[in-house]
């Protein structure tokens, strides 16, 4: 060898031990990337845990750069995105790059969580595995669904509209809540710099603390073993079975079984990369303004679903759902580990596993498709379009009349359907009288409730006076309107 490079040979590798000394390098490689795992682990099926990493990688660097231009107000935000988009060189690139790095982050996510419910890599000796993984998947939505409110468009501000209004419904401190969210009582500036402190600082750090927790995890219990049907998992005898599986088949995870995970990176960089030059950026759907009711906002991709749910279920049992259902779920997921620990892995003698997944796949499908195609919601232009049949202004006082001219132009019908026309996002009005009281109605139009927001400040008291006149008359021919029961009582 050349003298002289052979002195820079013997300087690099001096410098090397001196740092190695000092930090352990050779032993934390050892421990990390060179961890031996079961052979049968290099499979086409383990590439999603690495993948969704590096989605979260992708979103790191992306945000910060989108950080560096992007304003958190209520009053620039828009005005921002706009220039990002528009005006700022590559800056619709970036913001490409920042979208489609958090849909497909989502989306291998669910896979992965997916394959590890199947292969059975929850069960002994990983359940701690498992529950970071759970909490990582609740923050990668947290993640994307703040994502969706730093648009601050009319998506942003209806979706969280509605998010308040399903935890102003939390028994006791509903209202409290709602107001943490918010920062006050309305969505302001205060919401959006709440919003902007959890998605650039709080749950991306959230995100760093777990992975570091998932990963020391994935180290010392190892990678879950290609599932054999008939192996079954023995707390007494697993740990000796997975050290021997390692010393007859271990292979260093690098370089021996990373390969699929790098060809896997490429494909997923490359989609990412594809669908930010083909589709670009998700575009603001107009400044957030909460006097602008002719609009028909969507969540992203990933939360149709929820907006489908929150829809379709029956009134009654909406709080149930939204509140309880959750948590039913969440306790369900958080104990499996531990009430089915043991025996079989492989999905093949797993038909229950199998089952339930594909029939929660089937439901998020249909339950998006809804969601993006919605017949039920707002019919936007039912108040120009549809005019009020005979049946509903025959034999009207004049104060009726009125009434009926207020739900029609104050676009009423939009929501609500009345002899079977009009949107289905509301209850039907046909019988309405019926079933509301007079006070109750004034209540429901002044305050909202439900799904409906509150009309108090957008009607004159007249308005209101004239509107719940005509709604009480709207009964079968014969049948007299709801009364309070005090009135009922007094009448006797």
């Amino acid at each position: 060898m050349n003298p002289a490079l052979e002195k820079i040979s013997d300087l690099g590798l001096g410098v090397f031990n001196w740092v190695d000394d000092r930090l352990h390098v050779r032993k934390i490689w050892a421990s990390t990337a060179a961890h031996h795992v079961p052979q049968s682990a290099g499979s086409w099926f383990y590439v999603f845990g690495s993948a969704t990493l590096l989605c979260f990688m992708i979103q790191l660097v992306t945000g910060i750069m989108l950080a560096l231009v992007y304003v958190p107000s209520a009053d620039e935000a828009y005005a921002s995105l706009d220039y990002l988009t528009y005006h700022q060189q590559l800056g619709w690139f970036l913001r490409a790059l920042h979208y489609w790095g958090s849909e497909f982050m989502v989306g291998i996510m669910l896979l992965h969580m997916t394959q590890v419910y199947l292969f059975g890599a929850y069960k002994y000796p990983r359940e701690i595995t498992w529950l970071t993984g759970l909490v990582l998947l609740v923050l990668t939505f947290g993640l994307a669904f703040t994502g969706q409110v730093m648009r601050f468009d009319e998506d942003a501000y209806w979706g969280l509209g509605i998010g308040a209004a399903i935890m102003g419904r939390v028994p006791f401190i509903g209202q409290q809540l709602v107001d943490f969210m918010l920062g006050g009582q309305i969505i302001a500036s205060e919401t959006l710099s709440r919003f902007f402190a959890l998605h650039v600082f709080i749950l991306p750090g959230a995100v760093l603390a777990v992975v570091s927790l998932h990963l020391r995890m994935v180290l010392t219990k190892g990678i879950n073993e290609y599932p054999v049907p008939g192996m079954l998992v023995r707390r007494e005898t697993y740990d000796k079975e997975y050290a021997a599986i390692l010393k007859k088949e271990g292979v260093p995870f690098f370089p021996k079984a990373i390969d699929k995970d790098i060809i896997a990176a490429a494909i997923v960089i490359g989609g990412i990369v594809a669908c930010s030059c083909i589709f670009g950026p998700k575009l603001p759907n107009g400044p957030a303004d909460p006097l602008q009711i002719d609009t028909n906002p969507r969540p992203d991709f990933w939360f149709l679903w929820i907006f489908a749910i929150a829809s379709l279920i029956p009134a009654q049992i909406e709080s149930f759902a939204l509140l309880v259902g959750p948590v039913i779920i969440g306790i369900f997921l958080v104990a499996l580990p531990f009430f089915n620990g043991t025996g079989e892995k492989s999905w093949r003698r797993r038909p229950v596993a199998v089952i339930a997944v594909v029939t929660l796949w089937l439901s998020l499908g249909i339950l998006t498709y809804f969601g993006a195609t919605s017949p039920w919601s707002p019919v936007m232009d039912a108040w120009s379009s549809l005019p009020p049949g005979n049946t509903q202004i025959l034999n009207r006082s004049p104060l009726q009349l009125q009434g009926a001219v207020v739900l029609q132009y104050k676009q009423c019908r939009n929501c609500h359907a009345i002899d079977g026309l009009g949107g289905k996002r509301g209850p039907n009005l046909t019988e309405v009288g019926m079933r509301l009281t007079k006070p109750q109605l004034t209540r429901q139009v002044v305050q909202g409730g439900g799904n409906m927001p509150a009309y108090g400040q957008n009607l004159e008291p007249a308005e209101v006076e004239a509107l719940v006149d005509y709604m009480i008359s709207l009964v079968p021919e014969g049948v007299e309107p709801a009364r309070d029961f005090t009135l009922k009582k007094a009448a006797r």
